[in-house]
Parts: C-alpha cells; structure tokens; sequence
C-alpha cells in the first residue's frame, strides 16, 4: 500500500523538512530539534486546555489532542510536532480497563498474569478503523495546521505495554513481566504478540492520517539484559514496526538505559535510533558502526540550569552528534514538567544557529 496523494510525504510539505531530511541520513544547514513531551505540563497553555479533563480522556477528544499536539510548535518553533498521546491509549480503545492515576501513572483494572489472562484480551480482536477514528481524526487537524512542519506518530513499544499489563502499574523492576517471559514463554509471546499488533495498527492510523514519521517509545526496555531483550522482546517490536513497513516512513526507536541495546533497537527495523542522556552521542554512532541516525540526548536536568551550564552542554551535544549520519537534537528523555518553558524556546533558537 502507497501513502494517501494527500499525504506531507507525497504532495511536497514534509518532504525536504530537516526533521525528515536528518531521519534519513541527510544534513540540512542547522540541527533540527524537537522535545520528547514537549507537549504537556511544562506549557500553561496545555494545563488550562486540560482543566478538568482526565489524561486518557483528553488523548481521544480529537480537537484537545490536535490543540495540545500543536502548542509546543507555535509557542518553541521546534522542527516537529510529536502526537500528543500516551503509552496506554490503545490499550483504552481496545476494552482494557487502563486509567493513569495523578503521580502514580497507568494503574489496570487487573493484571494479566496467565495463560488464560492473554486468552481474554486477545479475544477483543484487533483495533477497527471505527475504535481509531478519534485518533485519525486528531492527526488529520493537526496535519492540516502543521504545514510544512511534519508531525511525528507515537506508540509505545510491545515490551512496556506488556510490562504495564502484567504489573498492573509502574514498576521499578518489572519483576512479575520478567516472570512471566521465563515461566510462560507461549504466553509472553502471545500477549507481546496482541500487544505489537495494537502498538502497529496505532502506528499505521497515525501515519495513513498524515503522519511523516514514527516513534517507537520502549520505556523499559533498558531494565532488560541484551539476550532477554533480543530473544523475548525485539520479535514483538518488529512485528510492531511491519504494519508501517510498506509505507515507508522513517521510524525512531528509544528507550531508556539502553546504551547495551543500541543495535537491538536498531536492528528490529528502526531507521534512527534515540540515546538517552546516559550515552554520548559520539560513542553510540561508534556503538552503532558510524551507519545509523541519531536522536538526542540533552540531559533533561540541564534544563534547570544556569543557561551558561546548558548552553555548554547543547553545543557538547551537537558537536558529539556531528558524526553520526543524520542528527535530530531532542532530550535523552522527556521534558520535566517544571521546566520553564522559555527555556526550551531558547534552547531551539540556539540550536537553529549551530550549523553543520
């Protein structure tokens, strides 16, 4: 299947972005930068957007979505708009009785623990293009704004929606998910099978609506050893990432804590793969044969900084990433919601002044 005519991609707005013109190993005169969770809570924009709507529920209301989606780009002048989601949205359209608690995060109804469990969920069938119409249609106001600035699809990786489903909430450890994988292994497969199907079917909805690329987020990978990861997670994520394959968009991988999994993030069919702070960027473009995109990494604490502090570190960043194939400047993780935001618009006017 080809992309709609209508398409960013296809009809020339999108096309030579510097977001995807560094995705796809090209380098435009200045960095592109864009901010994981640049949209939430650091804005006052979005808190009043939001005044009395619960987090899921603004995720599918499809005109608040679009308007938070958009907010980060008029106010920083960032390269992108990243969709304005989260981890456990499909997971809500498919049935899953999911909501996020304030200062907890996702809390289930119940968790999936068995064989029997997984029987249940995936007997809810996969997501129809009526349970994503919310979704596609928030994508298509945003695109429409948008103009020539692409919109980047989000979804969270099979790993940590199957993480959440089996610890039934944030965990630290994910002991009970990393139980499962070993003393079930048909089990695991299956759930982490349902779940790469929702996490694809989010992803190709996003992208058939106008989305010009797509993040694969996968938070906890990072709390698994390579051959865990590689053996019992990285077939789910790309089976994941082969519902966008015909479409030919540029995908991120990242996750956190994964400087040993770099490659592995890479290999299941990622075109740039994101670092987190822990890593600089010039040891993983060695760490990933100098052949790979990069996205990232600002220490997300810096933004607290003196600006003298942070400005060192930007160009630290910046220089380090020169190496690397392509270079999308971002956080090695996500705005902390105490961040200023005139922070963040400083940030993106110094890097729009960093050329390659």
């Amino acid at each position: 299947m080809t992309l709609p005519a209508d398409h960013p991609l296809l009809d020339g707005r999108t096309t030579h972005s510097a977001v995807v013109r560094a995705f796809s190993a090209d380098r435009p005169d200045t960095p592109p930068v864009w901010f994981m969770r640049q949209a939430g809570r650091s804005l006052p924009e979005y808190r009043a957007a939001r005044e009395g709507v619960g987090m899921l529920e603004s995720c599918l209301l499809p005109e608040l979505a679009s308007e938070i989606t958009l907010q980060p780009v008029r106010r920083h002048r960032v390269d992108a708009g990243i969709f304005f989601s989260d981890i456990v949205v499909p997971l809500r359209l498919a049935g899953v009785d999911v909501d996020i608690a304030p200062g907890v995060g996702p809390v289930l109804g119940a968790p999936v623990r068995t064989a029997a469990d997984v029987d249940r969920l995936a007997a809810s069938g996969p997501l129809t293009a009526e349970t994503l119409a919310p979704i596609t249609r928030a994508v298509g106001l945003t695109v429409a704004q948008l103009g020539s600035t692409p919109l980047l699809g989000f979804a969270g990786a099979p790993f940590t929606l199957a993480a959440y489903l089996v610890e039934g909430r944030p965990s630290r450890d994910h002991l009970a998910a990393r139980t499962l994988m070993h003393a079930d292994p048909g089990a695991w497969r299956a759930l982490t099978e349902w779940a790469a199907d929702l996490t694809g079917s989010f992803l190709r909805a996003q992208v058939l609506a106008g989305a010009s690329a797509v993040q694969l987020f996968d938070s906890w990978a990072g709390s698994l050893s390579r051959t865990d990861y590689v053996t019992h997670c990285a077939p789910s994520s790309a089976r994941a990432l082969s519902h966008v394959a015909d479409l030919g968009v540029k995908v991120v991988h990242f996750g956190t804590g994964t400087e040993h999994l770099l490659t592995a993030l890479r290999d299941v069919g990622a075109d740039v793969v994101g670092v987190d702070y822990r890593t600089p960027l010039d040891e993983a473009n060695r760490l990933l044969g100098g052949r790979t995109p990069l996205q990232g990494n600002i220490d997300p604490a810096l933004l607290a900084a003196p600006w003298p502090v942070l400005e060192a570190h930007v160009r630290d960043v910046v220089r380090r990433g020169a190496d690397a194939p392509g270079h999308v400047v971002n956080l090695g993780h996500g705005v902390p919601p105490t961040t200023d935001p005139d922070v963040l618009t400083r940030v993106v006017e110094l890097v729009h002044t960093l050329g390659s």
